[in-house]
C-alpha cells in the first residue's frame, strides 16, 4: 500500500508509515506549500492513498467529483502525533482492504468508508 501524507498531518506519521514499511511521500518534508489540487493529483498520478486532516478534500472528491485513489480524513480532536499514529494504526490494521478507491473518516470513535460516485 503506498501513501501520500499531506503538509497538515505532519512529518511524524509519514515516518511511522516508512518506518512500518509502508512506500510513503510526505508533503512536509518533499513538496512543502503545494495546493491541494497538486497534492490529489500527485496521489493519483502515483496510485497513493492520501492521507489528511483537510476537510476540502472532501468537497474536492464528492462535490467536485475529482479523481482519486482513496483518501483518509483524520478527524481528530486530539491532533497530537502520538494521536495520530494510533488512529492510523487502528484503520490499516482494521480496515486495510476498505482503503483503496474509498473516501474514509478516522475519529478517535469510529471509522466510515465511503466509496464516492464518480457520475
Amino acid at each position: 500500500m503506498k501513501f501520500l501524507v499531506d503538509e497538515c498531518v505532519g512529518p511524524s506519521v509519514a515516518r511511522w508509515l516508512q518506518e512500518n514499511n509502508f512506500d510513503t511521500i510526505s508533503i512536509y518534508d518533499d513538496f512543502p506549500g503545494i495546493d491541494d489540487n497538486a497534492v490529489l493529483h500527485k496521489a493519483l498520478l502515483e496510485n497513493r492513498i492520501l492521507i489528511t486532516s483537510d476537510k476540502d478534500f472532501g468537497e474536492m472528491i464528492f462535490k467536485k467529483k475529482m479523481q482519486h485513489c482513496g483518501v483518509i480524513l483524520l478527524r481528530l480532536l486530539d491532533e497530537r502525533p502520538k494521536k495520530k499514529i494510533e488512529i492510523l494504526e487502528n484503520v490499516l490494521k482494521n480496515y486495510s482492504q476498505g482503503l483503496f478507491g474509498n473516501f474514509v473518516v478516522a475519529t478517535e470513535e469510529a471509522v466510515r468508508i465511503t466509496k464516492p460516485s464518480l457520475s
